[in-house]
């Protein structure tokens, strides 16, 4: 419910819509969403598929601007919603746009670094230049957090059969077709997992799966891929250094470790049995 505190809290000059299509919560969810107000679709969890759950609450929502979140991202403040649907609305060639993401007060010191490496205070205006080959920078958006115009979703619904990576790969065919994705960092959600080693490792290799649907190409944006990498374990190794964090530094080189490898093992997923890439996916695959 604290999702659907921080958005009643928000100043806004319109009227609110709020859609939820809950997959199978327990924990009375259901109950306290409709007694708040908002307008509850339930579906059976084997239905359940990130563009196409996405898909259905389109379908159900009224508006003209389609505001995105998950149940456990919390608005930061009360202008976070003002401030997307402005990003979103700032030009006739954006197609949508996304906000920051804050680790919850309790996250561990490499769920931190890694929203601020992501997600960092800077806002910026993503655009394909003729010619040039995607990267993941290029194609960062997340549906945690992020408003699409109906027109972009109508002309680009996300694809309803990828385990993850559907707002990568939805940005991918809007940023092909000449749109551009705006970055607002003022708007920004609470959104952190306390993963462990397996479930790191699990997540980043379900990315490496969807990666050539969303961020990876071919060589360009492979050695891009590879650069951030290395980029990134350099200035977390720094950062923990220069911020007294030492202690973490075992612990993180682990940690980073199995999200490496998790990747690569997904990025190369063709090349593994059918048998193991179901155990080592955090979805069932069938």
């Amino acid at each position: 419910m604290r999702c659907l505190d921080g958005v009643a809290a928000q100043r806004v000059d319109e009227e609110v819509e709020v859609v939820v299509v809950d997959s199978g919560s327990t924990d009375a969810s259901v109950d306290r969403a409709r007694a708040a107000g908002a307008v509850v679709t339930e579906i059976d969890p084997a239905e359940f598929g990130h563009g196409r759950t996405r898909n259905l609450g389109v379908q159900i929502a009224r508006g003209e601007l389609l505001v995105f979140t998950s149940q456990d991202a919390v608005a930061n403040d009360e202008r976070w919603l003002a401030g997307l649907a402005a990003a979103a609305r700032s030009g006739a060639e954006v197609a949508g746009a996304y906000g920051r993401q804050l680790p919850h007060h309790d996250a561990r010191p490499p769920e931190r670094f890694f929203l601020d490496f992501m997600y960092g205070p800077e806002p910026r205006v993503q655009r394909l230049r003729d010619g040039e080959e995607l990267t993941f920078e290029t194609t960062l958006f997340s549906n945690v957090n992020a408003a699409i115009p109906r027109w972009a979703l109508e002309r680009f619904p996300f694809r309803d059969d990828l385990t993850m990576s559907e707002d990568q790969e939805w940005s991918r065919r809007a940023l092909r077709a000449g749109f551009s994705l705006v970055y607002e960092p003022e708007a920004g959600v609470r959104h952190s997992h306390a993963y462990t080693v397996r479930s790191a490792f699990r997540r980043f290799f379900d990315s490496g799966v969807s990666a050539e649907h969303a961020y990876v190409e071919g060589d360009a944006s492979r050695a891009a891929l590879r650069r951030a990498g290395t980029r990134y374990a350099r200035e977390e190794l720094a950062w923990l250094w220069t911020t007294g964090r030492r202690r973490w530094i075992p612990y993180t080189a682990v940690y980073e470790l199995g999200k490496f490898a998790g990747l690569q093992l997904g990025l190369h997923h063709r090349r593994l049995p059918r048998s193991l890439t179901r155990r080592l996916s955090a979805y069932d695959t069938g």
